[in-house]
């Protein structure tokens, strides 16, 4: 039923007896990492129930047209965007809601306007699918709008959301729904994923990736390299290995470009930040291999309670970073802390 998909067969499987036994939850929540095929899953699974499945695929968010969309509408004002909620819909039955915005959150109105279109009903069968991209990017107040949808839901609507930790919801909102669990994809259904999409650089891509195809096949490894130069001097400049000056160049192309998001260069931080704790501890293998003749040395520069004040001040900006806090101040402020520690 749903060929073309790769890994968590168990989620497959279990979606299939529903299908086939009538028995449809009317809320369902597809949770795991990013890029595993959380939404691709809800499309396909719409399809089963709606048919048009060409129709329902053009809501693909990685497709460049939607891509474009919700870059476009960054540049809009906040009362513009709030005005015209963000949706697509190119199946009449089948409606995706996607965060929106700089901060890329799930807005207010988006979630008044699901509860309005959840009244109307089917255009075509007996059943309106809608998809919440990223419930877990949903602000308290648009939350709790959702769940006077979730509460008392029209009988032919059935709700789909994603969401990289379930537990970042709302207790009240999590137990309405229907779990299902994504987990990343092992080494052998990356290979094999890898081959089938003819991927350049695979081996890169896939140790990058850690099991999401979907970002195995989006990553712009050229951007990656760049962004890890950037993160990779912060770590050696917070660790006392370069001179606060060595870092400056890096800040200012940072704050140039409007196209660099704080949390992108936060995730690359993360993962350098565990490839130095398993050099450091185990001495395994590590994410990015290709530098590790580089980051060797700093691990042994560093003590375990230097990577844990490394984390927390990372935790600490990525709690800021909807709230639009400067991307250079964030990183400097990092630096200073980690020198000092």
């Amino acid at each position: 039923m749903f060929e073309n998909f790769w890994g968590n067969p168990h989620v497959a499987r279990a979606l299939e007896h529903t299908i086939a036994s009538g028995r449809i939850p009317q809320t369902l929540l597809f949770s795991g990492p990013e890029g595993v095929g959380k939404a691709t899953m809800a499309r396909r699974f719409a399809a089963a129930l709606l048919g048009s499945r060409e129709k329902i695929e053009q809501d693909d968010l990685s497709l460049p047209h939607n891509i474009a969309i919700i870059a476009g509408r960054e540049r809009w004002p906040a009362e513009k965007r709030n005005d015209d909620p963000l949706l697509f819909a190119s199946h009449p039955d089948f409606v995706t809601f996607a965060p929106d915005g700089p901060l890329r959150q799930l807005s207010i109105p988006q979630m008044r306007m699901l509860k309005e279109k959840a009244q109307f009903n089917p255009l075509k069968g007996d059943r309106r699918v809608f998809l919440i991209d990223h419930i877990d990017r949903a602000g308290d107040q648009a939350a709790n709008s959702l769940l006077k949808t979730l509460e008392e839901p029209p009988d032919h609507m059935i709700l789909i959301m994603t969401a990289e930790n379930a537990y970042n919801l709302l207790p009240t909102i999590r137990s309405r729904a229907v779990p299902f669990s994504f987990g990343p994809l092992g080494a052998d259904e990356m290979a094999a994923f890898a081959s089938a999409r003819k991927l350049d650089q695979p081996a890169k891509r896939i140790a990058l990736a850690a099991g999401s195809p979907g970002l195995a096949v989006s990553l712009d490894l050229d951007a990656y390299d760049r962004r890890r130069a950037a993160m990779l001097m912060l770590v050696k400049v917070a660790a006392g290995a370069q001179p606060f000056g060595a870092w400056i160049p890096f800040s200012e192309a940072i704050a140039r470009s409007k196209n660099e998001k704080l949390e992108t260069h936060l995730s690359i931080l993360y993962m350098l930040l565990r490839d130095l704790m398993i050099l450091r501890e185990t001495g395994g293998a590590i994410t990015n291999q290709d530098v590790r003749v580089e980051l060797e040395p700093l691990a042994k520069r560093i003590s375990l309670a230097w990577i844990r004040a490394a984390v927390k001040k990372a935790d600490e900006i990525a709690e800021l970073v909807r709230r639009n806090i400067q991307k250079t101040i964030a990183l400097d402020s990092l630096i200073l802390e980690l020198r000092s520690a």
